[in-house]
């Protein structure tokens, strides 16, 4: 990064490029909440306008050009920034019905009310979306003054600002946190859903344009023959309905048919039907 940094400083003369030991400046380091090296900070007319956490050249690039390019902004273009970003504030609050801005992901907290926050979240099953502050400098601070919350994580839930670690733990403790966050949908009403899909659904390895096991291409041949409008689900691109819908259905094995909402069973039942003369009003609704 610092053969980049050489690089960028002789692209863009007009730009200063300071070089800091994190550790020698602990106090700046601390009041930039510097947790990892190397960061780049970026200030304009002495204010930190953006950052950078970790080693990406791309990434730093981007910025850097973006940033030099910008010329000095009136006051009219400031307040037409201002009312940009509150738009796409807006927007990302709204982006998920529960929205958790946080520092790093869900699979990757850097923090530790992050991390209490994701572990409460995830044990009362509600379905969240979630937006890394460290990714958006602009984000992390425009935040602060569009929800009037100086800190993070924070919640939103409809677009309304819940609050941070503390006002959850209290609702948590209250027993409101389950009435006012969004549940992640039961695997069993999943299914049904699914199996519902319509009027007939054929659970297989791959699709109906190319079947990754020869029981699967077997059926698929046979429904195609009978001319009856039907859907596929790849169990394989989801383990949890490949698994789960096995014990659903009581029944052990790949492809499943259904009408209806219906198990008619795997190929050897829609190999028996077809043979007795069944499929085809089965599959119609019929019988």
């Amino acid at each position: 990064m610092n053969d980049v940094m050489a690089e960028l400083a002789k692209e863009h003369s007009q730009v200063t490029f300071v070089k800091l030991e994190a550790e020698a400046v602990p106090e700046v380091s601390e009041k930039y909440e510097i947790s990892s090296v190397p960061t780049f900070l970026f200030f304009k007319n002495s204010q930190k306008i953006d950052r950078l956490d970790g080693a990406h050249a791309p990434e730093l690039t981007k910025k850097v050009q973006r940033h030099a390019s910008s010329s000095t902004i009136s006051a009219g273009a400031n307040d037409n920034a201002k009312e940009d970003l509150n738009v796409r504030l807006k927007k990302l609050i709204n982006a998920a019905p529960c929205m958790l801005f946080m520092k790093g992901s869900p699979q990757e907290p850097h923090c530790g009310f992050s991390r209490q926050m994701v572990e409460i979240l995830n044990k009362h099953n509600i379905l969240f979306s979630s937006f890394d502050i460290f990714s958006d400098e602009e984000v992390r601070q425009g935040l602060k003054t569009y929800s009037n919350w100086p800190t993070y994580p924070q919640l939103y839930v409809a677009g309304e600002l819940i609050g941070g670690l503390d006002i959850v733990k209290e609702l948590e403790s209250s027993g409101e946190l389950d009435t006012i966050c969004p549940k992640t949908q039961k695997l069993e009403d999943r299914l049904k859903i699914l199996t519902n899909k319509a009027s007939v659904m054929l659970f297989m390895k791959g699709n109906k344009q190319m079947a990754k096991c020869g029981f699967s291409k077997q059926i698929i041949e046979i429904l195609n023959s009978t001319g009856v409008d039907y859907e596929t689900f790849d169990i394989l691109e989801d383990e949890e309905v490949r698994q789960g819908l096995k014990t659903y259905s009581n029944w052990p094995t790949y492809p499943q048919l259904y009408v209806k909402g219906e198990l008619v069973g795997g190929l050897d039942i829609v190999k028996e039907l077809k043979e007795n003369g069944e499929l085809l009003p089965i599959l119609k609704g019929e019988n």
